[in-house]
């Protein structure tokens, strides 16, 4: 059986996003998965992101990160995502990558990736579980598999107990609040071990 493909495609205006999905890359190189680390299409102005200095550092920090495209779906045996929470839905930036789907999904395509999630809000009851369960709804109508922590192991619960997928709290300084990067490499190494299943059985 070949190595597990894993696509990890994020939204992060100042960072944080950036920084799981960089957590979740290291886990998946430690079990020997292929890895892409790709951002979705920035959608907001220029000058919006001009006026905000940690949002124009974030920009030049990620600037040779590539752009996600449907043809790196189609190469993923799975995919996490990771997105800000916006009034407890996704980033519109990710919906829209989302959105451009239709037409791998007509295709079946998507069937059976292996999917998890994981978010980020300014406050711990910011809109983090809601954010990931939208995510999730989307992932249904791709009959994706959705692998989830659960409580399934004791990092879950040292990151503030989410079992939809890892989430943090973003203080006013920028910082995380919550110690997740056990739980983001967890949830990694299950989401490909779960793929890893199914890609066995397909075979």
């Amino acid at each position: 059986m070949g190595k597990v493909k894993l696509g990890i495609i994020y939204y992060s205006s100042t960072g944080t996003n950036y920084k799981l999905a960089k957590w979740a890359e290291e886990a998946a190189l430690e079990v020997g998965a292929e890895v892409r680390v790709l951002k979705v299409q920035e959608l907001a102005p220029e000058a919006a992101i001009n006026s905000n200095p940690v949002w124009k550092a974030h920009v030049e920090e990620a600037k040779d990160v590539p752009i996600a495209t449907t043809d790196d779906l189609e190469w993923a045996d799975a995919i996490i995502f990771s997105t800000p929470t916006r009034f407890g839905n996704i980033s519109s930036q990710m919906k829209q990558f989302i959105d451009i789907t239709g037409g791998i999904w007509a295709q079946g395509k998507l069937t059976n990736k292996v999917v998890s999630a994981m978010s980020s809000a300014g406050n711990p009851h910011g809109g983090q579980e809601a954010t990931i369960k939208a995510l999730y709804t989307s992932m249904m109508h791709w009959g994706a598999i959705i692998a989830t922590p659960g409580f399934t192991d004791r990092s879950i619960y040292k990151a503030g107990g989410n079992p939809y997928g890892t989430s943090v709290t973003v203080d006013q300084d920028g910082k995380m609040v919550e110690d997740v990067e056990d739980a983001v490499k967890h949830q990694a190494k299950r989401t490909i071990e779960i793929a890893s299943w199914i890609k066995k059985g397909k075979e």
